[in-house]
């Protein structure tokens, strides 16, 4: 049986660098697989948050992704531009517009996500499912204890 040893700040360290060394690794391949769409970055961050959230104003999209407003408001003219989403009035009070995703962007987020887990998958392709579940279960853990503080 394995002695319990207490964990080091040098273990810490170095669980802070793997984070950020892969945190890294999941933004530049990520960017590279954004390159294969019609969409940037940022408007994926975007169509992310209304997909997951449903639809938002231009002032809750802005204040989610640490945006301005006119930041917010060039990035959601780009989008609607390209089809992927629309301003609609609220029907409870006509002064709110709210962005709505569209077809297209739904289509862009789908295929967006399923290239990320096929990049994923090829990537944790060499690791037995004991050792794929105990990094999802490590992860879990390390998400809910994060969200915490």
């Amino acid at each position: 049986m394995e002695a319990k040893q207490p964990v080091t700040m040098q273990t810490v360290g170095e669980i802070e660098r793997l984070l950020r060394e892969i945190s890294t690794i999941v933004k530049i391949k990520g960017r590279e697989i954004l390159n294969a769409f019609p969409i940037t970055n940022p408007q994926f961050d975007a169509l992310y948050l209304l997909h997951q959230e449903g639809d938002m104003t231009i002032g809750e999209l802005s204040q989610r992704m640490f945006l301005a407003c006119s930041t917010m408001t060039d990035l959601v003219d780009r989008m609607e531009k390209n089809g992927v989403v629309e301003r609609v009035r609220d029907n409870r009070d006509r002064r709110v517009v709210r962005i709505h995703m569209l077809e297209k962007g739904r289509k862009v987020i789908h295929e967006v996500l399923e290239a990320r887990r096929k990049y994923l998958a090829d990537v944790l392709s060499g690791l037995s499912d004991s050792e794929k579940l105990e990094i999802k279960t490590h992860l879990a853990v390390l998400y809910e204890e994060m969200k915490k503080s």
